[in-house]
Protein backbone atom coordinates (compact mmCIF):
# COMPACT_ATOMS: atom_id res chain seq x y z
CA UNK A 1 0.00 0.00 0.00
CA UNK A 2 0.85 3.28 -0.74
CA UNK A 3 0.52 5.07 2.79
CA UNK A 4 0.99 8.98 1.46
CA UNK A 5 -1.46 8.49 -1.63
CA UNK A 6 -4.04 6.37 0.57
CA UNK A 7 -3.90 9.31 3.18
CA UNK A 8 -4.20 11.79 0.34
CA UNK A 9 -7.02 10.14 -0.84
CA UNK A 10 -8.61 9.72 2.45
CA UNK A 11 -8.43 13.22 2.68
CA UNK A 12 -10.11 14.27 -0.67
CA UNK A 13 -12.82 11.90 0.03
CA UNK A 14 -14.16 13.04 3.37
CA UNK A 15 -13.11 17.06 1.85
CA UNK A 16 -15.69 16.46 -1.04
CA UNK A 17 -18.15 13.93 0.10
CA UNK A 18 -18.22 11.60 -1.92
CA UNK A 19 -15.95 8.73 -4.00
CA UNK A 20 -17.09 10.43 -7.20
CA UNK A 21 -15.90 13.91 -6.48
CA UNK A 22 -12.70 12.53 -4.88
CA UNK A 23 -11.82 10.56 -7.77
CA UNK A 24 -12.52 13.23 -10.05
CA UNK A 25 -10.07 15.73 -8.06
CA UNK A 26 -7.73 13.77 -7.77
CA UNK A 27 -7.99 11.97 -12.21
CA UNK A 28 -8.36 8.64 -10.25
CA UNK A 29 -10.58 5.52 -11.03
CA UNK A 30 -13.45 5.22 -8.19
CA UNK A 31 -12.24 1.97 -7.56
CA UNK A 32 -8.66 3.18 -7.28
CA UNK A 33 -9.97 5.55 -4.02
CA UNK A 34 -11.92 3.15 -2.79
CA UNK A 35 -9.18 0.69 -2.91
CA UNK A 36 -6.78 3.20 -1.20
CA UNK A 37 -9.24 3.58 1.45
CA UNK A 38 -10.07 -0.01 2.13
CA UNK A 39 -6.09 -0.75 2.61
CA UNK A 40 -5.71 2.16 4.73
CA UNK A 41 -8.04 0.96 6.65
CA UNK A 42 -6.88 -2.79 6.78
CA UNK A 43 -3.47 -1.40 7.86
CA UNK A 44 -5.04 0.59 10.99
CA UNK A 45 -7.25 -1.72 11.76
CA UNK A 46 -10.28 0.52 12.03
CA UNK A 47 -12.98 1.68 10.23
CA UNK A 48 -12.45 5.63 8.67
CA UNK A 49 -15.87 5.90 6.78
CA UNK A 50 -19.41 4.83 7.23
CA UNK A 51 -20.51 3.86 3.30
CA UNK A 52 -23.98 3.83 1.91
CA UNK A 53 -25.77 3.73 -1.52
CA UNK A 54 -26.51 7.56 -0.70
CA UNK A 55 -23.70 8.82 1.39
CA UNK A 56 -20.48 8.67 3.41
CA UNK A 57 -19.86 9.89 6.44
CA UNK A 58 -16.68 9.96 8.68
CA UNK A 59 -16.02 8.02 11.93
CA UNK A 60 -14.64 9.45 14.89
CA UNK A 61 -11.32 7.57 14.10
CA UNK A 62 -11.48 8.75 10.68
CA UNK A 63 -11.60 12.23 12.00
CA UNK A 64 -8.83 11.92 14.29
CA UNK A 65 -7.25 10.40 11.38
CA UNK A 66 -8.07 13.03 9.03
CA UNK A 67 -6.93 15.84 11.39
CA UNK A 68 -3.44 14.18 11.83
CA UNK A 69 -2.29 12.83 8.70
CA UNK A 70 -3.35 16.38 7.05
CA UNK A 71 -0.78 17.71 9.69
CA UNK A 72 1.55 15.65 7.82
CA UNK A 73 0.16 16.31 4.38
CA UNK A 74 0.93 20.12 5.22
CA UNK A 75 4.76 18.93 6.58
CA UNK A 76 5.29 17.37 3.14
CA UNK A 77 3.83 20.46 1.05
CA UNK A 78 6.41 22.71 3.35
CA UNK A 79 9.25 20.91 2.65
CA UNK A 80 8.66 20.64 -1.10
CA UNK A 81 7.98 24.65 -1.15
CA UNK A 82 10.84 25.57 0.90
CA UNK A 83 13.19 23.34 -1.78
CA UNK A 84 11.10 24.90 -4.83
CA UNK A 85 11.58 28.23 -3.58
CA UNK A 86 15.25 27.82 -2.92
CA UNK A 87 15.07 26.64 -6.77
CA UNK A 88 12.70 30.04 -6.94
CA UNK A 89 10.66 27.72 -9.05
CA UNK A 90 7.25 26.92 -7.88
CA UNK A 91 5.62 24.16 -9.02
CA UNK A 92 2.59 22.24 -9.68
CA UNK A 93 -1.21 22.49 -9.89
CA UNK A 94 -3.33 25.43 -8.99
CA UNK A 95 -7.05 25.01 -9.20
CA UNK A 96 -9.02 28.77 -9.57
CA UNK A 97 -12.78 30.00 -9.81
CA UNK A 98 -13.45 33.39 -11.43
CA UNK A 99 -16.70 35.18 -12.57
CA UNK A 100 -17.36 35.30 -16.36
CA UNK A 101 -16.87 39.06 -17.35
CA UNK A 102 -13.67 39.01 -14.95
CA UNK A 103 -12.08 36.30 -16.95
CA UNK A 104 -12.87 37.42 -20.18
CA UNK A 105 -11.72 41.16 -19.35
CA UNK A 106 -9.10 40.99 -16.49
CA UNK A 107 -7.76 37.65 -15.76
CA UNK A 108 -7.44 36.01 -19.33
CA UNK A 109 -5.48 38.98 -20.92
CA UNK A 110 -3.28 39.09 -18.19
CA UNK A 111 -2.54 35.54 -17.70
CA UNK A 112 0.24 35.16 -20.38
CA UNK A 113 2.70 37.14 -17.81
CA UNK A 114 2.21 34.25 -15.01
CA UNK A 115 2.88 31.89 -17.22
CA UNK A 116 6.13 33.15 -18.30
CA UNK A 117 7.06 34.13 -14.52
CA UNK A 118 6.15 30.69 -13.85
CA UNK A 119 6.15 28.23 -16.08
CA UNK A 120 5.98 25.16 -13.86
CA UNK A 121 2.73 26.08 -12.81
CA UNK A 122 -0.24 24.84 -14.51
CA UNK A 123 -3.37 25.99 -13.99
CA UNK A 124 -6.99 24.97 -14.21
CA UNK A 125 -9.81 28.30 -14.69
CA UNK A 126 -12.94 27.36 -14.01
CA UNK A 127 -15.44 30.44 -15.25
CA UNK A 128 -18.64 30.85 -13.44
CA UNK A 129 -20.47 33.06 -11.35
CA UNK A 130 -21.40 31.02 -8.94
CA UNK A 131 -20.45 30.54 -5.75
CA UNK A 132 -18.94 27.04 -5.21
CA UNK A 133 -17.76 24.73 -2.51
CA UNK A 134 -14.05 25.24 -2.51
CA UNK A 135 -13.29 22.47 0.24
CA UNK A 136 -15.62 19.68 -1.44
CA UNK A 137 -14.45 20.99 -5.35
CA UNK A 138 -11.06 21.28 -4.32
CA UNK A 139 -10.46 24.45 -5.61
CA UNK A 140 -7.44 27.25 -4.04
CA UNK A 141 -9.08 29.95 -4.54
CA UNK A 142 -11.76 32.25 -6.07
CA UNK A 143 -11.51 35.84 -7.39
CA UNK A 144 -15.05 37.66 -6.59
CA UNK A 145 -16.19 40.55 -5.86
CA UNK A 146 -18.82 41.76 -2.84
CA UNK A 147 -18.72 40.99 0.39
CA UNK A 148 -17.22 38.14 2.28
CA UNK A 149 -19.81 35.99 4.17
CA UNK A 150 -18.04 32.82 5.21
CA UNK A 151 -15.92 33.25 8.03
CA UNK A 152 -14.32 29.72 7.29
CA UNK A 153 -12.45 31.64 4.34
CA UNK A 154 -9.67 33.99 3.90
CA UNK A 155 -9.71 37.00 2.04
CA UNK A 156 -7.05 39.60 0.12
CA UNK A 157 -8.07 42.88 -1.09
CA UNK A 158 -7.68 43.22 -4.82
CA UNK A 159 -8.62 46.35 -5.89
CA UNK A 160 -11.99 47.95 -6.33
CA UNK A 161 -14.14 48.30 -10.05
CA UNK A 162 -16.52 51.15 -11.62
CA UNK A 163 -19.60 50.48 -12.12
CA UNK A 164 -21.79 51.50 -14.92
CA UNK A 165 -25.46 52.31 -16.21
CA UNK A 166 -25.04 51.45 -20.12
CA UNK A 167 -27.89 50.92 -22.52
CA UNK A 168 -27.10 50.52 -26.78
CA UNK A 169 -28.07 53.38 -28.69
CA UNK A 170 -30.60 51.55 -30.46
CA UNK A 171 -32.57 51.22 -27.50
CA UNK A 172 -31.94 54.64 -26.94
CA UNK A 173 -33.28 56.14 -29.73
CA UNK A 174 -36.29 53.91 -29.65
CA UNK A 175 -36.68 54.46 -25.58
CA UNK A 176 -34.91 57.75 -24.59
CA UNK A 177 -32.23 58.86 -22.21
CA UNK A 178 -32.78 59.03 -18.72
CA UNK A 179 -31.30 61.88 -16.89
CA UNK A 180 -32.20 60.72 -13.20
CA UNK A 181 -32.22 57.01 -11.50
CA UNK A 182 -36.32 57.70 -10.94
CA UNK A 183 -37.04 57.77 -14.47
CA UNK A 184 -36.12 54.00 -14.90
CA UNK A 185 -39.65 53.45 -13.35
CA UNK A 186 -41.37 55.27 -16.34
CA UNK A 187 -41.40 52.94 -19.05
CA UNK A 188 -37.95 52.22 -19.11
CA UNK A 189 -36.50 48.20 -19.68
CA UNK A 190 -34.31 46.96 -17.11
CA UNK A 191 -31.99 43.64 -17.82
CA UNK A 192 -31.25 42.66 -14.09
CA UNK A 193 -28.39 40.76 -13.41
CA UNK A 194 -29.66 37.82 -11.21
CA UNK A 195 -27.91 36.40 -8.26
CA UNK A 196 -26.64 32.59 -9.05
CA UNK A 197 -27.52 31.73 -5.13
CA UNK A 198 -30.27 33.78 -4.59
CA UNK A 199 -32.06 33.54 -7.69
CA UNK A 200 -32.96 37.53 -6.82
CA UNK A 201 -32.44 40.48 -9.20
CA UNK A 202 -29.72 42.83 -7.91
CA UNK A 203 -31.26 46.06 -7.55
CA UNK A 204 -29.72 49.23 -9.86
CA UNK A 205 -28.25 51.47 -6.97
CA UNK A 206 -26.76 55.01 -7.70
CA UNK A 207 -24.90 57.89 -6.18
CA UNK A 208 -24.60 61.37 -6.10
CA UNK A 209 -23.16 63.64 -3.69
CA UNK A 210 -23.11 61.33 -0.86
CA UNK A 211 -27.19 60.75 -2.01
CA UNK A 212 -28.00 57.14 -2.64
CA UNK A 213 -31.00 55.96 -3.99
CA UNK A 214 -31.49 51.81 -5.32
CA UNK A 215 -34.42 51.43 -7.75
CA UNK A 216 -35.92 47.94 -7.81
CA UNK A 217 -38.55 47.81 -10.70
CA UNK A 218 -39.67 44.53 -12.39
CA UNK A 219 -37.67 43.67 -15.26
CA UNK A 220 -37.72 42.49 -18.44
CA UNK A 221 -34.89 40.12 -19.16
CA UNK A 222 -33.04 38.87 -15.69
CA UNK A 223 -29.77 36.93 -16.63
CA UNK A 224 -27.48 35.02 -14.02
CA UNK A 225 -24.04 35.24 -15.80
CA UNK A 226 -22.15 38.26 -16.30
CA UNK A 227 -20.71 37.66 -20.11
CA UNK A 228 -24.43 36.78 -21.14
CA UNK A 229 -25.60 40.35 -19.33
CA UNK A 230 -23.96 42.40 -21.10
CA UNK A 231 -24.75 41.09 -24.62
CA UNK A 232 -28.44 41.41 -23.67
CA UNK A 233 -27.70 44.82 -23.37
CA UNK A 234 -25.80 45.04 -26.55
CA UNK A 235 -27.99 43.86 -28.60
CA UNK A 236 -30.68 46.40 -27.43
CA UNK A 237 -32.74 44.34 -24.56
CA UNK A 238 -32.57 47.25 -22.28
CA UNK A 239 -30.55 49.31 -19.72
CA UNK A 240 -27.54 47.43 -17.64
CA UNK A 241 -25.86 48.20 -14.59
CA UNK A 242 -22.12 46.55 -15.21
CA UNK A 243 -18.66 46.68 -13.92
CA UNK A 244 -16.48 49.22 -16.41
CA UNK A 245 -14.11 46.42 -17.33
CA UNK A 246 -16.30 44.42 -19.03
CA UNK A 247 -18.46 47.58 -20.83
CA UNK A 248 -14.71 49.35 -22.02
CA UNK A 249 -14.63 47.98 -25.36
CA UNK A 250 -18.51 48.25 -26.14
CA UNK A 251 -18.02 51.92 -25.10
CA UNK A 252 -15.08 52.53 -27.15
CA UNK A 253 -16.79 51.08 -30.45
CA UNK A 254 -19.72 52.53 -29.46
CA UNK A 255 -21.91 49.51 -29.45
CA UNK A 256 -22.83 50.76 -25.77
CA UNK A 257 -23.37 54.64 -24.30
CA UNK A 258 -22.89 55.18 -20.86
CA UNK A 259 -26.07 56.94 -18.96
CA UNK A 260 -26.43 58.44 -15.63
CA UNK A 261 -22.44 58.86 -15.06
CA UNK A 262 -22.97 61.81 -12.61
CA UNK A 263 -25.13 58.93 -10.78
CA UNK A 264 -22.09 56.05 -10.22
CA UNK A 265 -22.57 54.16 -7.13
CA UNK A 266 -19.71 53.70 -5.32
CA UNK A 267 -16.83 51.26 -6.46
CA UNK A 268 -17.06 47.62 -6.06
CA UNK A 269 -14.60 45.60 -4.15
CA UNK A 270 -12.86 42.41 -5.39
CA UNK A 271 -10.57 40.14 -3.31
CA UNK A 272 -9.02 36.91 -3.85
CA UNK A 273 -10.31 34.22 -1.42
CA UNK A 274 -9.37 30.73 -0.03
CA UNK A 275 -10.20 28.72 2.43
CA UNK A 276 -9.01 29.19 6.41
CA UNK A 277 -7.92 25.77 6.76
CA UNK A 278 -5.83 25.14 3.66
CA UNK A 279 -2.62 25.03 3.66
CA UNK A 280 -1.21 27.87 1.47
CA UNK A 281 1.67 26.17 -0.67
CA UNK A 282 3.99 27.79 -2.32
CA UNK A 283 2.22 27.82 -6.09
CA UNK A 284 -0.94 29.69 -4.39
CA UNK A 285 1.28 31.92 -2.60
CA UNK A 286 3.04 33.67 -5.69
CA UNK A 287 -0.70 33.42 -7.41
CA UNK A 288 -1.54 35.51 -5.22
CA UNK A 289 1.26 37.95 -4.62
CA UNK A 290 1.00 38.35 -9.04
CA UNK A 291 -2.61 39.13 -8.81
CA UNK A 292 -1.88 42.11 -6.15
CA UNK A 293 0.45 43.69 -8.13
CA UNK A 294 -1.60 43.24 -11.57
CA UNK A 295 -5.40 43.13 -10.63
CA UNK A 296 -6.09 46.76 -8.67
CA UNK A 297 -4.90 48.77 -12.05
CA UNK A 298 -6.61 46.91 -14.61
CA UNK A 299 -9.99 45.99 -12.66
CA UNK A 300 -10.21 49.55 -11.41
CA UNK A 301 -9.83 51.41 -15.12
CA UNK A 302 -12.58 54.15 -15.52
CA UNK A 303 -14.01 53.64 -18.74
CA UNK A 304 -14.25 56.22 -21.67
CA UNK A 305 -16.44 56.20 -24.16
CA UNK A 306 -16.27 57.62 -27.46
CA UNK A 307 -20.36 58.04 -27.29
CA UNK A 308 -22.79 58.37 -30.15
CA UNK A 309 -24.90 61.10 -30.01
CA UNK A 310 -28.25 60.33 -29.01
CA UNK A 311 -30.91 62.29 -29.23
CA UNK A 312 -33.43 61.69 -26.53
CA UNK A 313 -36.99 60.81 -27.52
CA UNK A 314 -39.95 61.29 -25.67
CA UNK A 315 -42.15 58.15 -24.33
CA UNK A 316 -46.07 57.49 -24.28
CA UNK A 317 -47.03 56.12 -21.12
Amino acid sequence: MDQLLAMRALARVIEAGSFTRAADSLSMPIATVSKLVRELEKHLGVRLLQRTTRRVTVTQEGEEYYVKSGRVLRDLEDIDGAFNMARGKPRGHLRVDVGGSTARDVLIPMLGDFMVRYPDIRIDLSVSDRSVDMVGENVDCVIRGGAMESSSLVARRLGEAVLITCAAPSYLKQYGTPAYPDELKNGHRLVSYVSSDTGRPIPFRFERNGEKTEIKVDHRVGINESNAHLAACVTGLGIVQTFGYAAASGLRDGTLVEILQAWRPARYPFQIVYPQARHVTHRLRVFMDWLLEVFPERVAESPKSEQRSVKAKSRKQ
